[in-house]
């Protein structure tokens, strides 16, 4: 009976027995199904690089919009980590912290106004002549390369001229990157920030760094604090190296160009340290201006015995003086130290390939600690592979 009195109807087994639910396919298991399998699982990977180039490109854009306050930040933790060993020093000998922050800050920027100084007068007052001993260079090379068995049209040479003769004249090179100094009111505005940030970076970076790393706990804050001291010693580790190198390059060659007898010997080996700061192509570039000099104001021989100078001291940095003074500071493949300098240069000009590298191999050191002081992150790891 019915619960009104009514006889319930009998089930019918073709209609009403049903399969389980669990049998069912529900919507939410189709849709996980679309994502399991292979072009799903390529599918996720895809969104989810896509969200991390998106994240990144906002903040280039956004630190390319903000270069005033950007890259006088930058330049001074590069600069704070170089000068930190001497604050550490200053205060294990017993000098309050304040006093020794100032020191090493007036040592520092004593140093570095007596390299602008020294630039602006090698180079900035004879970069006249150099420009047109460089172009005449190049006029020459032009018309020996004509004998050679292979064509090469005028074109071509019209062409490379061109660019030299744009770069060499611009006053990006002329006034501002190679002299070091520029009277704009960005440039002192930046030169500002960037002693105030150093200032403070220099007495309080522990502290900073430690008040950033408060939301984290146990193993997270033990890898905020690895990570950071790794940073930290790869930044100084990189500008205290390179500035040996750069100065044992500008001696050694500026040595041999002034046995060979190349005028303009003084803003070359100045020429040939600040462009150290750039690896891979500004040992080139330095050595293609001085043999271009060398080439117009002695002979053809002589400019190939500076080519020979620059390749034995460069070889000789690369084999036996970066591995002592750099350390695995800069262990970056080639072609890695390649895409980071395009980089920088393309989004911050010349500033931009000088500071592209450090913190590149800041980074690289950044993950090789990740989760261990000789520990790198998983997905940088070295896979081992089975024999059989």
């Amino acid at each position: 009976m019915g619960l009104f009195g009514r006889r319930t109807p009998p089930t019918r087994p073709d209609v009403d027995a049903r399969p389980p639910a669990e049998h069912e396919p529900s919507a939410d298991r189709q849709a996980s199904r679309l994502w399991s399998d292979s072009f799903g699982r390529v599918g996720t990977r895809s969104l989810q690089v896509l969200t991390v180039v998106a994240v990144v490109a906002v903040f280039g854009f956004v630190g390319t919009r903000l270069t005033l306050v950007v890259i006088p930040v930058l330049i001074a933790l590069v600069l704070a980590a170089a000068i930190s060993p001497l604050v550490s020093f200053l205060r294990r000998r017993g000098l309050p912290s304040i006093l020794a922050t100032w020191i090493s800050l007036l040592a520092l920027v004593a140093l570095l106004s007596g390299i602008v100084w020294l630039v602006v007068l090698a180079v900035v007052d004879q970069w006249d002549e150099l420009r047109d001993q460089a172009l005449d260079g190049f006029d020459s090379l032009r018309s020996y390369l004509q004998g050679l068995p292979f064509e090469i049209t005028e074109e071509q040479i019209a062409s490379v001229r061109d660019s030299a003769m744009n770069l060499l004249q611009s006053d990006a090179v002329g006034s501002g990157a190679i002299a070091g100094v520029s009277q704009t009111a960005d440039f002192v505005a930046g030169f500002f920030i960037m002693i105030v940030v150093l200032f403070f970076f220099l007495k309080d970076g522990p502290a900073m760094w430690e008040f950033l790393l408060r939301p984290f706990e146990g193993h997270r804050y033990e890898r905020g604090r690895r990570v950071g001291a790794a940073t930290m010693r790869t930044l100084g580790g990189y500008v205290r190296g390179t500035a040996i190198v750069a100065i044992v390059d500008a001696v050694g060659i500026g040595i041999g160009l002034a046995i060979v007898g190349v005028p303009l010997v003084i803003p070359l080996s100045v020429l040939v340290f600040l462009l150290a700061f750039i690896p891979l192509v500004g040992a080139t570039l330095a050595g293609i201006l001085a043999a271009l000099v060398t080439l117009v104001a002695v002979g053809p021989v002589e400019a190939l015995v500076v080519v020979a100078i620059v390749i034995v001291v460069n070889q000789l940095e690369g084999d036996f003086l970066q591995p002592i003074v750099m350390g695995r500071t800069l262990r970056l493949h080639p072609l890695v130290i390649l895409f980071a300098l395009t980089a920088g240069t393309v989004l911050v000009g010349i500033t931009g390939a000088v500071l592209a590298v450090p913190i590149a191999a800041s980074i690289w050191r950044a993950i090789q600690v990740w989760d261990g002081p000789d520990l790198p992150a998983r997905f940088a790891r070295k896979k081992r592979t089975e024999t059989v």
